[in-house]
């Protein structure tokens, strides 16, 4: 690498990465104490062991299937280490071979026409033989591949793909789904019954109790899988956006992007710095590159590339430098290509909030399992001891006179019924509603140009408190345009127009714009408009210089390049040595005020270089200042003669190019308008209790002007320090004063990308949870350390991509919003189904085990029982998981990460919903037949009618519990229901489903038709809760008043008319009755 090129971001190996994180874990383990509680981002291993060992689970293939599976883990890590060390050892062995055999040059001078399809120059064992042995010498004796279609290199050379591993199918989640430990003791009991039954009732009749059991199990396993299997496939699909990079390419000497999987053998590929090589291949041309080969051996090692050792392997990174490649092996005939043929794709990452529902899910599970035992003891003493009735009231066990065989078939049934208590009361499904939520929140942020890498991330999105953004392409358009300029010691009225200048000063300007670029220019032979490539800026410069009259590739033809210090984002600046006719220039290229202070003379308007004064100095730090509070991004031009004898040709590659004593050509303001919509965002943030503060590494005076424009500060807000203030001020500050004032920072101008990871830092010590956007190489370590690192999608490098947990696919600020919306979202669904399943597992549990203590026999069977565990399981989590986001959830403050997840609210909620579901059908399950008017009925007719309302109105009050669920903290629950279909549909999938069960189904539930007037009471009990709901509402609100109330040193009367100056009339009403 050149003197003077800023050093490639530390890189490490997996293992010194693991080591660290390790370290890290163990400094936290103080923290982390609670076996449920792991980091959000980098868990270590021992800690996720932990929790999965603590936590209750019936069913480990399915509540484990989208954890990080460890074994696989550490599988995939010996994989790695073989395929590497079995690259090392095959190249070393051909060496020998060759060597012992015959010239290592005469290996590749054979081409077999016939096995190179369609006269290829040379064929595909030889490729790949020449890959792997790095040899330049055979190298330099191949010709470049001649021009053919695409469709033949790849049909001869391969695709630049690998096998995928197959897909599980439907059946494999049935197979998953029918080991729930539960589920196979009932099938085993449905078994034994179906058996006796026929045995004892005969086919036509004994079938029914066993076969219904067994349908009502199959319904589902069926559900159950085809949900995990819809899941899947939205994970599937976001691993193929995730691995389907963009990627430059030159063909026919255009320049452009296509995807990494359509690269075939030919190709010539720019890389840059922070760029994944893409496949297999040799340097052409390049300056300073430098590549990570850690993926590939396993060694943090930077390797430098020249025409030395030019050979370039498929999955490194570019730490350093740029250059251009040929593509040489694709696909498999790649070691990259093998290595990810050979590793399995895996979805497995646990979350912070999927974690603490364990917790939920753990707790309630015991208490179910208590539950369940105590039931079963009961009803079987009850049942031996022959205080247990038939229907029509003899009894059903009597010592001496029942046979084993009926006494046997009513201990399973028992059995059964405590076991679905069980199935019932252990919300397996609880945990995995977070997986649910996240594949559908990932599935439509995708559709708002955001794709999530790390599930965790979604969530902790949520309680983002602060979003540190970059300024060009987030909060700007990134469309640079030149539209100020300052040349001659002058500002030109006309920027394009340079024709006052000397001869040998527009030579020397359009000399620095056309080499001191990474950016390209292809002109159309139909005459067209240009295509440019490159940065936004390069290609405004180049833009700018075409209307100069630059002939870019005449120029570029005219002159070699020595030497290139890259651009970089420390210095800011970037320089080129080129030599031509009138000798050797470097020529620099940067931020304005870094090069002002550089150069010692300037170019006059006559071609002269004058010195550079004080007032000069002055005069063009003026117009820097000038231009930047338009919010113009100010970018200086120098350059200086170089005598031939300084010039290090033997070790060009260590020359420290001369950066002192410049001669300034000049300076050029280039205008990157806001976004539409920023304003409205940063404000929408600001209002959700999240601050937008602004690190950029323009100018403080650009940074401060478009962060006026979009209302980051505001028009009367503090402009100064610390509020405002320069990286290099920050960085010098020690670590308890950057404590101090980081909270304080809302722009940080002229920061370099470690600036920006000491602010998150500080920011993280402060006790924020912060989002950082970032598109450098240098941003990973700030990307890497955020809470939730944002790379941009367009101009992110794959280095950011790779540090970062989501990527911003349009680069766009109001992006980042919507993610904080679906963020918030996560959280508030998984609350809503959180309240609905304990809502339910409350009431079930109660009704089933008052009823059996007190009567022997419980109102809600197997089946029923089952199919209110479908309802609140699959369908519950499917209605309420996949609710959108809305407004409300930006006007709240942001969700902490150690808040409760079940608030005073939804405790309210749950205590009144499940106390009137107690009472109501208890009521009705003591003293039904009276109150149904069902004397008239013989007994056995009056009980079945009796547990059928009993089942039908549980049913429908937790169809109407799902609408209030919806919206805990509203009053009205119907807002935007119809605009949510899945949660329509499934309401009335839910309905026709009941209605089908009580008409139809009666033989299978055990349950009788019931006439239209019962019908009616069913719903109308379910429609009450509505009115609970606001009575539960209003009271808890008055509760709060009369607090304050309480605590007020006026009296009451004056309390509650100032509740009415508030326009609280409602509520004061209510208080006052």
């Amino acid at each position: 690498m050149a003197l003077g090129t800023s050093p490639p971001p530390e890189i490490r190996s997996p293992a010194e990465r693991r080591g660290a994180e390790e370290e890290a874990a163990e400094e936290d383990e103080e923290v982390f104490d609670d076996a449920f509680d792991i980091p959000h981002k980098n868990a270590p291993h021992d800690r996720l062991r932990r929790w999965r060992q603590a936590a209750l689970v019936l069913n480990a293939s399915r509540r484990f299937r989208y954890t990080l599976d460890l074994k696989k883990e550490a599988e995939k890590e010996e994989i790695r280490r073989k395929i590497r060390a079995h690259a090392q050892v095959i190249r070393a062995a051909f060496l020998f071979k060759e060597a012992g055999q015959k010239d290592n040059r005469e290996a590749y001078t054979g081409i077999n026409l016939a096995t190179a399809s369609r006269s290829f120059p040379i064929e595909l064992e030889k490729l790949i033989t020449l890959n792997r042995d790095h040899d330049s010498v055979a190298l330099q004796k191949l010709e470049d591949p001649n021009e053919d279609e695409l469709s033949q290199r790849r049909s001869v050379y391969g695709a630049n793909t690998y096998p995928r591993k197959k897909r599980k199918n439907i059946l494999r989640y049935i197979f998953e789904a029918c080991q729930d430990l539960t589920l196979v003791i009932l099938m085993v009991a449905a078994a034994i019954s179906l058996t006796l039954g026929m045995t004892t009732e005969g086919v036509d009749e004994g079938w029914y109790d066993g076969g219904s059991i067994f349908l009502a199990v199959f319904l589902v396993i069926l559900v159950t899988a085809i949900s995990d299997y819809r899941q899947s496939l939205q994970f599937q699909h976001l691993n193929e956006e995730k691995q389907n990079i963009q990627v430059e390419v030159i063909r026919g000497g255009k320049r452009f992007g296509t995807s990494i999987f359509d690269l075939v053998v030919g190709d010539v590929v720019p890389l840059k710095i922070g760029d994944q090589v893409p496949a297999d291949g040799v340097l052409i041309s390049g300056h300073s590159l430098a590549i990570d080969e850690s993926s590939m051996t396993g060694e943090s090692k930077i390797v430098h590339k020249d025409q030395k050792a030019p050979f370039l392997m498929s999955g490194c990174k570019v730490a350093d430098g740029y250059g251009s490649m040929l593509v040489t092996g694709v696909g498999t005939n790649t070691e990259w290509g093998q290595l990810m043929a050979n590793l399995s794709e895996d979805n497995g990452e646990e979350t912070p909030l999927q974690v603490r529902l364990n917790v939920v899910a753990t707790f309630i599970g015991m208490v179910g399992l208590s539950v369940a035992g105590a039931v079963l003891v009961v009803l079987w003493i009850r049942y031996f001891t022959g205080h247990t009735k038939n229907p029509d009231g003899t009894t059903q066990f009597v010592a001496g006179t029942t046979s084993l065989k009926q006494a046997f078939m009513g201990a399973i049934k028992i059995l059964t019924i405590a076991v679905t208590i069980v199935v019932v009361a252990v919300p397996e499904g609880l945990p995995l509603a977070v997986t649910l939520t996240l594949a559908y929140s990932m599935r439509k942020m995708m559709r708002d140009k955001a794709l999530v890498r790390r599930l965790s991330s979604c969530e902790t999105m949520g309680s983002a408190t602060t979003i540190c953004s970059d300024k060009t392409g987030t909060l700007t358009l990134n469309k640079m345009t030149v539209v100020e300029a300052y040349f001659g010691g002058t500002k030109l009225d006309s920027c394009d127009d340079i024709s006052q200048m000397s001869v040998s000063g527009k030579l020397l300007i359009i000399e620095g714009i056309a080499q001191n670029t990474t950016g390209t220019v292809f002109l159309p032979e139909d005459g067209g408009a240009a295509e440019l490539t490159g940065s936004p800026t390069e290609k405004a410069i180049l833009s700018w210089g075409l209307k100069l009259g630059m002939d870019f590739h005449d120029v570029r033809s005219k002159s070699s390049v020595l030497h290139v210090f890259p651009f970089n984002s420390e210095k800011k600046r970037g320089a080129v040595a080129v030599e031509s006719e009138d000798g050797v220039h470097v020529h620099w290229k940067g931020a304005a005020e870094i090069v002002l202070s550089s150069c010692k003379s300037w170019l006059s308007v006559d071609g002269s270089v004058q010195p550079m004064d004080a007032e000069k100095h002055d005069e063009y730090k003026k117009s820097i200042e000038d231009m930047a509070m338009r919010s113009l991004r100010c970018v200086a031009f120098a350059y200086c003669p170089c005598e031939t004898e300084m010039i290090p040709m033997e070790d060009i590659a260590n020359w420290k190019l001369p950066e002192d004593y410049l001669t300034l050509l000049g300076i050029i303001g280039i205008k990157d308008p806001c976004r539409p919509g920023v304003r409205d965002a940063v404000q929408l943030c600001t209002a959700a209790g999240v601050k937008v503060r602004m690190v950029t590494g323009d100018n403080i005076e650009t940074a401060k002007a478009i962060a006026l424009e979009c209302g980051i500060l505001g028009p009367n807000g503090v402009i100064s320090e610390p509020d405002v203030i320069e990286g290099k001020v920050f960085r010098e500050m020690s670590e308890i004063a950057r404590s101090e004032i980081a909270d304080r920072i809302t722009v940080m101008g002229r920061s370099s990308p470690n600036d920006k990871l000491l602010l998150v830092q500080a920011l993280k010590r402060k006790g924020h949870v912060v989002a950082v956007t970032g598109d450098g190489t240098n941003d990973a370590p700030a990307l890497h350390e955020a809470d939730i690192g944002l790379s941009m999608g367009i101009s992110g490098t794959e280095v950011a991509k790779e540090s970062s947990d989501i990527i911003i696919l349009d680069d766009d600020f109001t992006s980042v919003v919507k993610v904080v919306r679906w963020g918030r979202s996560v959280y508030a669904n998984i609350q809503k189904f959180i309240q609905f399943q304990l809502t339910v597992n409350v009431a079930a549990l109660v009704i089933n085990v008052v009823a059996a203590v007190s009567s022997g026999d419980v109102p809600l069977n197997a089946v029923e029982l089952l199919w209110v565990n479908l309802i609140m399981d699959t369908l519950g989590a499917l209605a309420l998981a996949t609710e959108p986001p809305t407004d409300n959830l930006m006007k709240r403050t942001p969700v902490g990460r150690r808040e409760p997840l079940v608030t005073n609210i939804m405790w309210r909620n749950l205590f009144v919903q499940a106390l009137y579901q107690i009472a109501v059908l208890l009521i009705f399950d003591f003293a039904g037949v009276r109150i149904l008017r069902l004397q008239n009925e013989s007994r056995a007719t009056a009980e079945k009618m009796t547990n059928t309302f009993i089942f039908n109105t549980f049913v429908f009050c937790q169809i109407f519990n799902e609408f209030n669920a919806r919206k805990p903290e509203e009053r009205n629950v119907f807002k935007g229901v119809t605009k949510n279909h899945l949660f329509m549909g499934i309401i009335g999938i839910t309905t026709a489903f009941q209605i089908l069960i009580i008409e139809f189904l009666g033989k299978f539930f055990k349950t009788v038709r019931l006439n239209w007037r019962l019908w009616l009471v069913s719903v109308a009990i379910g429609i009450i809760r509505f009115g609970l709901w606001h009575i539960s509402g209003n009271t808890f609100l008055c509760l709060k008043d009369l607090s304050r109330t309480i605590s007020s040193p006026f009296p009451v009367g004056e309390h509650l008319a100032e509740m009415k100056k508030r326009a609280d009339k409602d509520k004061a009403r209510q208080c006052l009755v």
